[in-house]
């Protein structure tokens, strides 16, 4: 067995199941058979059908986590929390409800996993980029061991900065523990769900007059990928996660089909972008600043690990272009999953079931956890 099978996580606890990340990422574990168990937790219901995640309705409220994790004997906690998009954020969330689930969230999980005798051995933090911020003196790339140049100008980028100085302090007061830290470029896929891809989804596109930020994505197949990278593998630390090459703000726009559109003036920025959000134009607090300035991440760190980009930042905007083209004719064909408790207890446990459809676990080993009540 080489190093890679030795580190690769065997007993997996998901937080957020039900966000896009959350739901792909356990799509993805369910591959692995050196995976033994994944639970996965949220408030809200799984969004995507699962064959071998066991699902826990409830919060991130430490003690409940901690039964958990004590009585599956987690010993790998994969945080996918993070609400990193305000305009993307759920409908039904204030500023002050992503706060609290971003910074709050990620104290109560911390918590969790630092208990007395706790099993867990790694901590994976899906974080963003926004940790660096965006402003005209910044250096070409950020590394990893950089500093941001500014303080956090918007509540997003502030929630980031303080969940990741939690998870680092809890890297202090647990070095037992391997803690790795996964910081995503802006995100663009067939399937996600942004800002950016809602903004670059217009056939006219606002752009601040006199800017032209350089601009670096990273596709979602490859957030998929790097989260199982890291799952599969013991590496703590922090890796930025951002795909080769940067384009200017308006060759994005181009190789969209799109038309750039410099309405926004430099002066009142603020202002002028509240504006355009109150008229239905998806410009979130967090991107003003990149729409000026851009950002880069230097790709390097997590490379040398054995990590290799499926796309390059051309290639994630082209793959977003197909989806742009596509999406009038597949408009309303695809039935979204919806959940439903009693059917997949029926599908997991029912003898009547064949076993390839309830999972090679399911019906040789009883379920970890019965049905719970919604715990709010």
């Amino acid at each position: 067995m080489g190093a890679t099978e030795r580190g690769a996580a065997r007993r997996v606890l998901i937080t957020g199941l039900s966000t896009y990340w959350g739901g792909r990422l356990a799509a993805a574990l369910e591959a692995d058979d050196r995976i033994e168990a994944i639970i996965g937790v949220d408030v809200r219901e799984p969004t995507r059908e699962l064959d071998r995640t066991e699902f826990v309705k409830v919060g991130a409220e430490h003690t409940l986590i901690e039964k958990i994790v004590r009585a599956a004997e987690i010993e790998t906690v994969i945080d996918t929390r993070m609400i990193v998009d305000s305009v993307a954020a759920p409908a039904d969330t204030s500023p002050e409800g992503i706060h609290e689930h971003n910074v709050i969230g990620t104290l109560n999980i911390l918590a969790a996993c630092s208990a007395g005798g706790s099993p867990v051995e790694r901590l994976i933090f899906k974080s963003s980029g926004h940790w660096y911020g965006s402003a005209q003196d910044d250096p070409a790339f950020f590394a990893e061991d950089m500093k941001r140049t500014h303080r956090p100008r918007t509540g997003i980028e502030l929630d980031v900065v303080e969940a990741e100085e939690a998870v680092s302090a809890f890297r202090v007061r647990r070095p037992e523990v391997d803690v790795t830290v996964l910081r995503f470029a802006n995100v663009l896929g067939k399937e996600v769900d942004s800002s950016h891809v809602r903004l670059l989804s217009l056939p006219a596109v606002p752009m601040i007059t006199g800017f032209d930020p350089r601009y670096q994505f990273v596709d979602e197949e490859d957030v998929v990928h790097a989260l199982e990278h890291v799952a599969s593998r013991r590496l703590p630390g922090t890796f930025n996660v951002a795909a080769d090459g940067v384009l200017a703000f308006t060759e994005v726009v181009d190789l969209l089909d799109r038309h750039p559109l410099p309405v926004i003036t430099p002066w009142g920025t603020g202002a002028a972008c509240s504006a355009l959000r109150r008229l239905g134009i998806p410009i979130s607090a967090e991107m003003v600043n990149q729409l000026r300035f851009g950002r880069g991440m230097d790709n390097r760190l997590l490379k040398a690990t054995g990590f290799h980009y499926r796309h390059t930042t051309r290639e994630t905007v082209l793959r977003l272009r197909d989806r742009l083209r596509l999406a009038p004719v597949a408009k309303g064909v695809k039935n979204p999953y919806r959940y439903e408790p009693e059917v997949e207890e029926f599908l997991r446990r029912s003898p009547s079931v064949s076993r390839s459809r309830r999972g090679s676990s399911a019906g040789e080993d009883e379920a970890l956890f019965e049905p719970s009540p919604p715990v709010e």
